[in-house]
């Protein structure tokens, strides 16, 4: 019997870390004990184990090392960074400012609310980086106002839900982020890979919406004539950005010669800050030459897009690292809430707060991962796991079907923390192995943790959303009537449309990789490379030949002696006859 445990090692103590966390210990305290108590048992049994087990007490050595490896990780510093940036954007009012006029430009069409929610979301995610924060404000402002106006409850709940999960997978994602880190690449190849499918699922979402207004019309009406409040002008805001485009095309034409590449970057740059000075001047002067709801889109979208660009922009073009594009965000937060004069004491004391309490969750996690790994891989688990995922039926696609179908199933009981720190480590070496590209892997496995906001019934987007959502009747102050609450059940419902939609990208991305694979730029063909020597000037065409002497290495003309005083040239080998074998003698 203890043979048998000796040499099996390795699957009982991962089954037994589930065990422990099913239990409902903390995942950090059950990483650590776990690994700790296995330690000492395969210390004891290491003799038993027929070699399977490399365990011994001076291994314990190595913990040190290891925390230190977490304390002074410089990828992990972005973390913080980002945490801080989303909670000061969400306390500075960006989100109810982009929620109101977004619901008014779309407000007129059928599902304009849940478009604007969606648009919304993804901006939100590409600004903070945070689902709590999304889904919160999101809640807290758009629901009431989705319920007011005849909204369905189960599509205005899974719109809001499944917006903020979006955070998961666009830049600046902290998951991202962890992922990289475990699986040994670049945080900011990361971000380039999962921009696409980021913005693919997002025009999901909004093809659902679509289908279903066509379907059912009744469950997400236009908003009233009464509620837009910013009045008519889409023609003015069309023409405005026309002109924004022909001053930014002319910017870039007047600085190619002198900044190159850049002058496409630096020409739009160009245009939005003029059309951004020339809005703000039309408001404060009342000149009127741009309709209010012009105004307020320009107003109000320009600065959460000057910060998305100054975030990611400068990750992209290789200006900043992603823990110094965390920190530009974090100054461009704080002073977006001193302009909406938002920015006190209490907020930046809450955000901090809050930042520490998410950064030491992170750390504390990694650290039980540290201690649960030093004994796994010492029991060999990574070879046990590394066979039995390489060892199944059908490669590559087998390998991603299975381990996406593991951590879907994995995700109704594991937060995406807790399942990068854990199962990433375990399967990155046997992807690795197989061949796949563990940036792919990574944005794949990004996606998939998606879903694990969404689950009923442990999804944290919906604990969010059902925390801020109406659990009792109330009467509502713009039209009076009596609204009903939503229920916990229509939240759930309402989240199993996207959680399927979800699926179907993780299907996209398997079929696709080259939405992730553009990340390593255009491929090179050695075959169309072609090399050429610069000419030598007064070299003649060859060395020697600007001497008066012929190039070296050609033949002298027959019937011509060596120039005086020129020792004679030494006689050129025959050829190799190659026709017959070769002679030794």
């Amino acid at each position: 019997m203890m043979e048998f445990i000796a040499q099996n090692m390795a699957p009982i103590m991962f089954f037994s870390l589930i065990v422990f966390m099913l239990l409902g210990y903390p995942v950090a305290f059950s990483l650590a004990a776990n690994g700790l108590l296995f330690f000492l048992i395969g210390v004891e049994l290491a003799p038993l184990s027929n070699g399977t087990v490399n365990l011994s007490w001076p291994l314990l050595y190595a913990l040190p090392e290891r925390f230190w490896g977490v304390m002074s990780n410089e990828t992990l510093l972005a973390i913080p960074f980002f945490t801080f940036m989303g909670i000061v954007l969400e306390r500075s009012g960006m989100a109810e400012d982009l929620l109101d006029t977004i619901g008014q430009l779309f407000g007129p069409i059928r599902g304009g609310l849940a478009y604007a929610v969606i648009f919304v979301g993804a901006l939100l995610a590409a600004t903070t980086g945070v689902v709590a924060a999304s889904v919160i404000a999101m809640g807290l402002i758009s629901l009431p106002i989705m319920l007011r106006y005849g909204y369905d409850r189960r599509v205005a709940s899974g719109v809001i839900a499944a917006s903020g999960t979006l955070a998961q997978i666009i830049p600046p994602s902290l998951v991202l982020i962890v992922l990289a880190d475990q699986l040994g690449r670049s945080v900011g190849d990361m971000y380039k890979g999962a921009l696409i499918p980021g913005l693919v699922l997002t025009s999901l979402y909004m093809g659902y919406i679509l289908l279903m207004s066509i379907i059912r019309p009744k469950s997400m009406p236009a908003l009233p004539l009464e509620a837009r409040t910013l009045g008519h002008g889409v023609t003015s805001l069309f023409v405005a950005l026309a002109v924004a485009a022909v001053i930014a095309y002319a910017a870039h034409v007047y600085l190619s010669p002198t900044h190159g590449a850049n002058a496409d970057i630096l020409g739009a740059c160009v245009g939005i800050v003029v059309i951004y000075i020339v809005a703000i001047a039309d408001r404060g002067l009342k000149i009127n030459m741009m309709s209010r709801l012009a105004q307020q889109v320009i107003i109000v979208l320009i600065p959460p897009l000057a910060l998305i660009f100054l975030v990611l922009g400068t990750i992209f073009l290789g200006i900043a690292t992603p823990t110094e594009g965390g920190a530009m965000g974090s100054v461009g937060a704080l002073i977006m809430a001193a302009v909406k004069g938002r920015l006190s004491f209490d907020v930046v004391k809450q955000a901090l707060a809050s930042t520490t309490r998410l950064s030491s969750f992170v750390i504390f996690i990694l650290i039980g991962a540290r201690v649960f790994s030093l004994t796994f891989y010492g029991v060999n688990g990574h070879l046990w796991v590394e066979h039995l995922l390489v060892s199944l039926p059908g490669g590559e696609v087998g390998f991603l079907i299975a381990v996406n179908v593991l951590v879907f199933l994995l995700a109704f009981f594991l937060d995406f923390f807790e399942l990068a720190f854990i199962i990433v480590p375990l399967l990155a070496p046997a992807a690795d192995k197989l061949g796949i590209d563990l940036i792919w892997f990574g944005v794949l496995l990004g996606v998939n943790m998606q879903t694990s906001f969404m689950h009923p019934p442990f999804g944290f987007a919906l604990f969010y959303l059902r925390s801020v959502a109406a659990r009792v009747p109330y009467l509502d102050r713009i039209t009076g009537k009596n609204i009903e609450p939503v229920t916990t059940g229509q939240i759930y419902w309402g989240a199993v449309p996207f959680v399927c939609i979800q699926i179907i990208m993780i299907g996209l991305t398997i079929a696709f990789p080259q939405m992730v694979m553009h990340y390593k730029g255009k491929t090179v063909d050695p075959s169309t490379i072609e090399i050429k020597m610069p000419d030598m000037p007064g070299l003649g065409g060859g060395l020697g030949g600007g001497l008066g002497l012929p190039p070296l290495g050609a033949p002298s003309a027959p019937g011509t002696a060596p120039a005086p005083g020129t020792a004679p040239a030494p006689a050129q080998p025959a050829a190799p006859d190659l026709s017959k074998p070769p002679s030794f003698n």
